[in-house]
């Protein structure tokens, strides 16, 4: 009861001219801006610790991202019949997740080298990250078609269409990812290579590390609030832009605000380059299965 009645926002303000349907709320904003810019100096620090360079255009980018988004609500929750902190904020919120979704495709590729790729469909490589670079020139064009829709006073519906095609995409990107996660890991426990001419050359796979154990149960709760705050926004979008769904504050803030903050966070304590250490010793597949991350 205390929790829902927290970020039960819906209510006020009403009266007010706004292009959100709501005033956004001032504590609230401030609440994920401080949060965001928290994750994203720790993800650059971490990133710049252990090396891991794609680690910057991927978390820490979605990270300034949603600071981006946040900071231009509270500004609207300042002056909200402003046009301008709307179009910021709309194409901020949407855009900011796509970057830490590469980063768990990448996380993933990372596994695969280090348990074995001859049990992945795919070998280890940038396939899903350029998909997801689509998904999100899509949901940019969407969202500035939108921002310009709304600043000369005419329908966003095309923009908001667009948005929504990248969205689905990156939904359907997440499905067919977890899928073939899913696959590789029943495919090693159950030793049922896909490639079967690789176990040729090897002795056999790897044993899975308590820090790579770790590391995946990391990832599939990172890809998993993703996935839910990707069902809402698709939900958002294709109830219209006047629809209950967008009108609704509370939606916003625990679905995605909330989500993607845990998501962001998950990856800031169990890190890749504290949980997927290379150990050449270990390793039994062939070091060049590494070399795209």
């Amino acid at each position: 009861m205390v929790i829902n009645s927290v970020f039960d926002t819906t209510q006020q303000d009403s009266d007010l001219e706004s292009p959100y349907n709501y005033v956004p709320t001032e504590w609230i904003s401030v609440l994920f801006v401080v949060l965001y810019s928290i994750s994203t100096a720790i993800h650059m620090g971490q990133a710049l610790k252990y090396k891991l360079w794609w680690m910057i255009p991927t978390a820490t980018f979605a990270g300034f991202m949603e600071v981006f988004g946040w900071s231009a609500r509270l500004w609207s929750s300042q002056s909200p019949e402003l046009l301008i902190p709307y179009e910021m904020q709309l194409v901020g919120t949407i855009l900011a997740p796509t970057p830490l979704v590469a980063a768990i495709f990448v996380i993933l590729g990372r596994i695969i080298s280090q348990l074995g790729t001859q049990f992945s469909r795919l070998t280890p490589n940038m396939f899903f990250c350029v998909f997801d670079a689509i998904c999100l020139s899509i949901q940019a064009v969407g969202g500035a078609l939108a921002a310009q829709a709304v600043n000369e006073n005419q329908s966003p519906t095309l923009g908001g269409n667009i948005m929504l095609g990248g969205i689905a995409a990156q939904l359907f990107a997440i499905s067919v990812y977890i899928g073939l996660a899913a696959e590789f890991f029943l495919r090693r426990k159950y030793n049922a290579p896909f490639r079967q001419q690789v176990i040729q050359c090897e002795k056999g796979h790897r044993s899975m590390s308590k820090n790579v154990q770790i590391m995946i149960c990391g990832m599939s709760f990172c890809t998993f609030c993703i996935f839910v705050r990707s069902v809402y926004r698709t939900a958002e979008l294709a109830n219209g832009w006047s629809g209950p769904i967008i009108a609704n504050e509370s939606y916003f803030n625990w679905l995605d605000g909330c989500f993607i903050t845990v998501a962001i966070y998950t990856l800031n304590v169990i890190h890749p380059g504290i949980y997927l250490k290379w150990d050449d010793n270990d390793h039994t597949s062939s070091p060049d299965d590494d070399e795209f991350f």
